[in-house]
């Protein structure tokens, strides 16, 4: 378990990842966010300026959470966050990519005896199926952390 004072400024990480399928986009779209391009593969290879369906941004943002969950705060003292900041969607992210998340760890904070904040911005790449890897979403987050020895005890 990892708590608050194992993490350092400049730590970073890369790990993760996450095969998106057609069937996985068009199932969040249809449910949170419903526009055409996200929704109809054929309208949108005819008419959009992607040239196929893609993944909603919010779609991204949650296939990183879970890599970030997996690859980090699942071995985390984690409380929770306390919000995101300079969340991106850099380029689309379309099925058959393959997504991997790096982080950052750029500040640490002592809250409370029980706990600290650690801020971390989070990168993720999409690895094409023609070889080629770009950056697709990018954000910074405030994430509480249990401090080992605090009056709040283990997770």
């Amino acid at each position: 378990m990892q708590f608050f004072e194992d993490f350092a400024v400049g730590d970073t990480h890369e790990f993760g990842e996450y095969d998106v399928t057609l069937s996985e986009v068009l199932e969040f779209a249809e449910r949170y966010d419903p526009q055409w391009f996200h929704t109809d593969p054929e309208r949108a290879e005819a008419e959009s300026m992607y040239g196929g369906v893609i993944a909603s941004g919010w779609h991204t943002a949650s296939m990183t959470m879970r890599l970030f969950v997996d690859g980090v705060l699942s071995d985390a003292a984690s409380l929770g966050a306390k919000g995101v900041e300079e969340l991106r969607w850099w380029k689309p992210v379309y099925p058959g990519d393959t997504l991997v998340v790096e982080s950052e760890v750029l500040e640490t904070t002592v809250e409370t005896d029980d706990r600290g904040l650690v801020e971390i911005r989070t990168r993720t790449f999409a690895e094409r199926e023609s070889g080629e890897v770009e950056l697709v979403c990018s954000f910074v987050s405030d994430v509480m952390l249990a401090r080992r020895n605090g009056t709040w005890g283990s997770p």
